[in-house]
């Protein structure tokens, strides 16, 4: 039973990997419908159960980074509850841009409270991450709230399960919830193929497409994910 599993996954696997491949092929050929994302997130170890959560995306309304839609910066603090379950709180600001707009200024500024909860497991080789987030928005003074969760897949390739030299897939659908007004969002969809490189970096390179209400439109996506431990090792001195 457990071959035949192995054997379905690696199936899967390498049909995902070749749906990557193809799939910026394709949408590069429309690229005025086609957005660019620039990513950075890091895990920063203060202690055995706390962490600074860092993060910066350059988001652009093209597929060249030359026309900004979004700058996002976000940060927060982690309590880790054990390997596969922590809790986090932070604050983001983010500033929004006018596809082709001649301002030097945002034209609309948020400032945000966010709290969430990821939760992992495990089957067989996938590991599943589930993200459940909250956010209370300011954006230019009007105040909104959303709740959004996410269900994320890793799915190792060259190894049975994602270390030092591992390729891999990446695989999410999130949904985002208003408290009011709209009640659906947004939605995104996405696909990556992802390198580990050691411990502490990987990289993600996909596609994400975003549908909020009747508009969609696809972004490629550049994700480095770089986890520091920044906690004091304490050295024992020999006793004299």
């Amino acid at each position: 039973m457990s071959n035949n599993k192995n054997s379905c996954l690696n199936s899967l696997s390498k049909k995902l990997f070749f749906l990557l491949l193809i799939l910026p092929a394709l949408i590069f050929a429309q690229q005025d419908k086609t957005g660019n994302w620039l990513m950075y997130f890091g895990m920063n170890k203060l202690s055995d159960k706390f962490s600074l959560h860092t993060e910066i995306q350059y988001r652009n309304h093209t597929l060249i980074p030359n026309n900004t839609e979004q700058l996002l910066l976000r940060t927060g603090l982690n309590f880790h509850f054990s390997d596969r379950a922590f809790a986090s709180a932070g604050y983001a600001y983010i500033p929004s841009y006018m596809y082709e707009s001649e301002q030097k200024t945002p034209e609309t500024e948020e400032h945000r409270i966010w709290q969430q909860f990821i939760l992992t497991n495990k089957i067989a080789r996938v590991k599943f991450e589930h993200r459940y987030r909250i956010e209370q928005r300011w954006v230019n003074r009007d105040y909104r709230s959303r709740f959004r969760y996410r269900l994320m897949l890793f799915i190792p390739i060259n190894n049975k399960k994602i270390e030092e030299k591992t390729v891999f897939l990446g695989l999410y659908d999130e949904v985002f919830i208003n408290s009011k007004e709209t009640f659906f969002d947004r939605n995104r969809l996405y696909g990556a193929l992802g390198y580990q490189f050691n411990k502490k970096t990987s990289l993600q390179v996909g596609m994400m497409h975003q549908q909020v209400n009747r508009f969609g439109k696809w972004y490629l996506q550049m994700a480095l994910i770089f986890n520091t431990d920044l906690r004091k090792k304490i050295v024992k001195r020999p006793k004299v």
